[in-house]
């Protein structure tokens, strides 16, 4: 701490990495986004593009699309390949910039160029669904490879899910799971999600029997609520485990809680025939177990990818979910 205030900027890192996380310190947005922009003020470019985005996202400090362009800017100018990519996804969305999905493609290239293997990723998916550049499956595919060879999770996840999931393209299991199980190991929890769907699909992939339940557990904890409901799941049908009823709706609730309105039109059916089933009691106390639950684990932890050296965070900017969500062509899998 002495020496954070002292201006040294390795200092300052490491305490808003603990603010950030809650290692040592109570945990607070506000507080390890202070101490990053000191660093950031500092020169550092892997604080700067992180405070890019913490406006980016509105993590510790109002969002903010324009200043969170301006450190990406910064960031970039001092070799940042992870701010290139950012300014991509800037242009891609056209978030404090004007929307220019060719330029965007220009600076996820230059991010590639630089050894970043989620731009690859991010040409990949534009490809796919032609934006930006012509809509072309096989070059997809070709940059999905190129990013996976660079140690992208997003690029390995994305191949994991063309071979075990898209319709028109060749199934291949055991390769799914491969590239599905790098992409999890990274921490990227929609890939440790779909590697727990697709063992449960086909237990003879699964390392040991309990691997496709810790698997799910893992993503739920993360705040990956398709990883509660695939839990719940579980519990209700009796896959893997006894049939358990209480367990189904304490996952579906904590699906609830993590989602709100995206689970609810899903769960609803089943949290009436269960509630009906166990009794406003046990419904009562089951609700609180998975509120206090939800309030130990939801918090700014989820929005930090660890991938084994530094702390990113990953926005939800442009991936397969929000393509997903904007009603285009995907390739992704569903609980």
């Amino acid at each position: 701490m002495i020496k954070a205030a002292q201006g040294s900027v390795e200092h300052e890192i490491q305490l808003a990495e603990a603010y950030l996380t809650g290692q040592g310190v109570a945990q607070s947005a506000e507080l390890a986004t202070h101490w990053y922009e000191r660093a950031a003020q500092g020169g550092n470019p892997e604080a700067q593009n992180l405070v890019g985005q913490f406006y980016q996202a509105g993590i510790g400090v109002p969002a903010s699309p324009t200043r969170a362009f301006h450190w990406y800017q910064l960031a970039a100018a001092s070799g940042s390949s992870d701010a290139l990519l950012n300014m991509g996804t800037a242009y891609e969305l056209g978030l404090g910039v004007k929307k220019d999905e060719t330029l965007a493609i220009d600076y996820f290239r230059q991010a590639v160029d630089k050894g970043n293997g989620t731009g690859a990723a991010y040409i990949g998916i534009l490809s796919y669904i032609g934006a930006g550049t012509n809509k072309d499956a096989v070059a997809a595919e070709r940059w999905f490879n190129v990013g996976q060879k660079l140690h992208d999770p997003i690029s390995a996840y994305n191949l994991g899910i063309l071979y075990s999931t898209v319709p028109d393209h060749p199934h291949d299991f055991d390769r799914a799971a491969k590239f599905l199980r790098q992409a999890s190991d990274t921490g990227y929890f929609p890939a440790t999600h779909a590697l727990a769907l697709l063992l449960v699909r086909y237990p003879a992939l699964a390392r040991n029997s309990e691997e496709p339940v810790s698997l799910a557990e893992s993503a739920a904890k993360a705040g990956y609520w398709k990883s509660s409901v695939l839990l719940g799941i579980l519990a209700r049908d009796g896959i893997g485990m006894p049939v358990d009823r209480h367990a189904a709706y304490y996952h579906f609730k904590v699906a609830l809680l993590q989602a709100e309105s995206k689970a609810e039109a899903l769960l609803a059916g089943d949290m009436v025939q269960l509630s009906a089933k166990l009794g406003p009691d046990e419904v009562s106390r089951i609700d609180s177990a998975a509120n206090s639950w939800f309030q130990e684990h939801h918090s700014i932890q989820r929005f930090v990818h660890t991938n084994g050296k530094k702390l990113l965070y990953i926005p939800s900017t442009p991936d397969l979910s929000d393509v997903m969500r904007a009603g285009l062509p995907v390739i992704h899998p569903d609980a």
